[in-house]
Formats: C-alpha cells, sequence, structure tokens
C-alpha cells in the first residue's frame, strides 16, 4: 500500500474532470486523477461523441432518400447497420487519444486506473492507494436511470451505454422516454430502417419551449417516428425479438427492442460520502454555489452535481473550480446563460428563460419576437425553412432564446454569449452577418425587435419630415 499526497485529486475521468485535471496541472499545482472505468467518459464513450455520429449516418440515408427536390435522383439507402456502428467506433477512436491516460501522464497528471472511496475528510482509497489532498474534485457523472417497472427484469434492453455496442438493426425500436436521448435515437433510427416507437408518459421534449419542440415533434412523425404522450409505462413483458410495453391506459406498444432513455443518476454509490461528511439529495451531491460540497475541502462538479446534466456544464464547473481550489477566489456559478441543444432534424435550442418562464417572471415588461425561417434565404436555398426563432426580451435585454430549425445549435451560441455578458438587442442588431447565412436569423431577430420600434413610430416620422423639409 502506497501512501500518496497530492494538492489536486480528481474523481472521474470525464470531460469536468479532465478538464480540472489539465488546467490544474498545468497552472503548477500536483494532480492525480482516479478513473475506474473508461477514460473520457459517458461523454466520449456512450453520449455526445456516439450518439452524434450516429445521427451523422442516419442524415447521410436520409439525405439519399430525399434528394430529388434538388434536382437529384432519389435512391432507398442500402443501410448496413453494423458497418453505421463502425463509423460509431471509428469516431470514438479518433477522438480518444485526446482523453487518454497517456495524454494526461505526459502533463504531469497520475492516472490511477481504479475507483475511489472516503476514508475521511481528506483521505480516499483507491485500490492499494490511500491518497491524502489539499482539495478534491469529485466529476463521477451520471448513469442511465432504469425505473422498476414491473416486467423490466427479465426482458433484455438497451441503454445508452449499450445501444453503441449493438450491431443488429432492430426491427421496431421501442424507446421509453421522450427527452434528448431518445428523440436523437428515434430520429437516427428510423432514417436507418428501423420503425420506432417513443413511450413518453408525460410531454415529449418537456423542457423545451412547447411551441419551438412541436416543430421537432412534428418533423420526426412526418419521418414516421411513432410518438406517444402521457404514456407512462406499466408493465414490461416478452423476450428478445418480441417485447411488449403496457401503458397505464391500457394501451400496448410491440417491438423488437427496447431502449430506457429516462434519465440519468448521478454516481456517488461508490464513493461512501458519509465518511467525509458530504450530503446529498436526490438529485446527486450538495453543492453551494461555488460548487462546494458539505464538506468545504471537496467540490462537486457536473452531473453528479445534480443541476444540468450536459457536457458543456462539466466543462464550465472545472473552470470554476481552478479559479477557486487553486487561487483561492471566490466563485459563484450562475445557470441562466448556459445553454443546451438537441441534435435532431430541426435542431433544438434553447438558453435563458422560456416564453412561459419569461411571462411568470416579468409580465407585461416582456416582449417576445419571432422570426421564421421561412424568411431566411439561405434556409430556402437549402430547403431548410421549416423553423422559428423566439427571443424574450425585457426593456431591451434578451432574458432567453428558444430556436428550433436547422444549425439551431449554432445560432443558439450568439444569444448565450449575449445572456452571459448582458447584452442588449441593441449590440446584437449592430452586428453585420454574411449573406446569405442561417446566422442572418439572429441578425434578423433583432430586426424583428426594432422595426415597429422605426416604422410604426409617429414621431420618428415626425422627425425624418423635417430633416428632410430642412436639408439643402
Amino acid at each position: 500500500m502506497a501512501n500518496l499526497k497530492t494538492d489536486i485529486l480528481v474523481i472521474g475521468a470525464g470531460s469536468g474532470g479532465l478538464s480540472v485535471a489539465a488546467g490544474a496541472v498545468q497552472m503548477g499545482a500536483d494532480v492525480i486523477m482516479l478513473e475506474g472505468h473508461r477514460m473520457g467518459g459517458d461523454c466520449l464513450n456512450y453520449g455526445c461523441v456516439p450518439s452524434k455520429a450516429l445521427i451523422a449516418s442516419g442524415k447521410a440515408a436520409h439525405a439519399q432518400a430525399n434528394a430529388g427536390r434538388f434536382g437529384v435522383a432519389s435512391v432507398v439507402p442500402e443501410v448496413d447497420y453494423a458497418a453505421a456502428k463502425d463509423h460509431v467506433a471509428e469516431v470514438i477512436a479518433q477522438i480518444a487519444p485526446v482523453d487518454s491516460q497517456e495524454r494526461f501522464e505526459s502533463l504531469g497528471v497520475r492516472v490511477i486506473r481504479e475507483y475511489g472511496e472516503f476514508i475521511s475528510e481528506t483521505e480516499m482509497r483507491a485500490g492499494a492507494d490511500v491518497i491524502t489532498a489539499r482539495r478534491i474534485v469529485i466529476a463521477t457523472g451520471s448513469s442511465p436511470l432504469v425505473p422498476p417497472i414491473p416486467g423490466l427484469e427479465t426482458v433484455p434492453y438497451e441503454t445508452n451505454e449499450t445501444l453503441f455496442e449493438l450491431r443488429e438493426k432492430p426491427g421496431h425500436l421501442l424507446i421509453v422516454g421522450g427527452g434528448p436521448i431518445g428523440m436523437e435515437m428515434a430520429q437516427a433510427h428510423r432514417r436507418l430502417g428501423c420503425d420506432v416507437t417513443v413511450i413518453e408518459g408525460e410531454t415529449a421534449l418537456g423542457r423545451d419551449d412547447p411551441e419551438t419542440a412541436a416543430i421537432v415533434l412534428d418533423a420526426l412523425r412526418e419521418e414516421g417516428v411513432e410518438i406517444a404522450e402521457g404514456a407512462m409505462a406499466k408493465k414490461v413483458r416478452g423476450q428478445a425479438g418480441a417485447v411488449e410495453i403496457e401503458v397505464e391506459d391500457g394501451r400496448v406498444f410491440r417491438g423488437t427492442h427496447l431502449l430506457m432513455a429516462v434519465g440519468r443518476k448521478a454516481n456517488v454509490e461508490r464513493l461512501n460520502l458519509a465518511a467525509a461528511g458530504i450530503e446529498t439529495t436526490r438529485a446527486g451531491i450538495k453543492v453551494d454555489a461555488g460548487l462546494r460540497t458539505t464538506n468545504r475541502r471537496v467540490y462537486a462538479i457536473g452531473d453528479v452535481a445534480g443541476g444540468l446534466q450536459f457536457t458543456h456544464v462539466a466543462s464550465y464547473h472545472a473552470g470554476l473550480v481552478i479559479r477557486s481550489a487553486l487561487f483561492g477566489l471566490p466563485v459563484k456559478q450562475r445557470t441562466a446563460h448556459l445553454p443546451w441543444a438537441t441534435y435532431t432534424q430541426p435542431e433544438l435550442a434553447q438558453v435563458g428563460q422560456t416564453e412561459a418562464q419569461a411571462r411568470a417572471a416579468h409580465g407585461d415588461r416582456l416582449e417576445v419576437v419571432r422570426f421564421e425561417y421561412a424568411h431566411n434565404d439561405r434556409a430556402i436555398a437549402e430547403r431548410k425553412t421549416t423553423g422559428l426563432i423566439k427571443v424574450m426580451v425585457v426593456k431591451g435585454r434578451p432574458v432567453g432564446a428558444s430556436i428550433a430549425g436547422c444549425q439551431a445549435g449554432e445560432l443558439i451560441n450568439l444569444w448565450a454569449l449575449v445572456l452571459a455578458n448582458g447584452l442588449k438587442m441593441t449590440q446584437v442588431a449592430n452586428m453585420v452577418a454574411p449573406y446569405p447565412t442561417i446566422g442572418e436569423i439572429n441578425k434578423r431577430a433583432a430586426g424583428a425587435y426594432f422595426s415597429p420600434r422605426l416604422f410604426e413610430s409617429r414621431m420618428v416620422k415626425r422627425i425624418v419630415g423635417l430633416v428632410q423639409r430642412w436639408l439643402p
């Protein structure tokens, strides 16, 4: 048994933990990182990277089947599902060296491939080692939540941790859960030739603005995805190749494969948090605004901290913790400027308040400006005119933006910048966007805010009239 000492101990080599370790060691701290499973965590191995790779395969198939409107013959795509999964594996392999043990050791991080458990407020046991650390960062992420639905224990099912290893194309994929993971995988599999049914106990894409979410759901239904909302799973029965899901209102859905995509749970079971005096909530580890746990020497970041569960949020948390743990600076996490996106086609993106949230918070002071993709020339040229942007504005300052449409995940970046820095619509309107781009949609949304003030104002017209009379 070795007794080790370090400045920063990072538990978990997902996106958040890797960011802390890389930043801290390059700024001169001594860093040890524990990882008992795969380097890169969920994002690289089971989440963001493989899902977007499979979505890309689905897009390629869909483009072949719908090329006729561009003057190119449409063809029925020949989908090799196993080869699509090879593409997924190749994408993971190409990115993996960036997150590898070798790279981080080359930076100066000591990487120990073991799970860790607390044995005191400042010590952890990892395999044969006991590590004492001045500061500890828990970045253990989350895992698929599988609810205790009767019968599920005897029926084979997939989660995002197993789906990308599946080589046999599902004949009819049943997906329990209508959130981002469920809807992305529904469309990808439908485009790859599977029948797909999504079974959602409440409302599909229910965290997003209902109007923009409806645009996405309508598009998926048009492609042939069956979406059953208000369908709470009651029983599961069957066997491999023949699965049935009975919902509370008596409906029964039948398919060949089952994907459980109902949510995530924080990975805390192995940590023995009680030994360190660290409290938890139903969502994860309890943290304050500075991401400190109830043990002041220990931080929790990313999914395990119980907030928004996105890779970019974990990276944001990592930056805050580096400032606090290395420099002793006060930090306070904010959430109002944190965007998210669902990578269906059309995409769906959100930052800040939805329209409903903004109305509840600001009442009559709220203005909602809208611009439809159908009026964007680049969208018309590429036949991607289904879409809408909504910007929620209070006294000239945006408080939220909702976008459904082509490149929504890219367009939302501007509004995340605006909210993060407290910018006004005037500053967006002053931007010059190249023509013709999808990005002009953001500029036109700002124009939609100012147009009534300029073109419908009697005062403006009087001033223009006076100036024209006096100009030589």
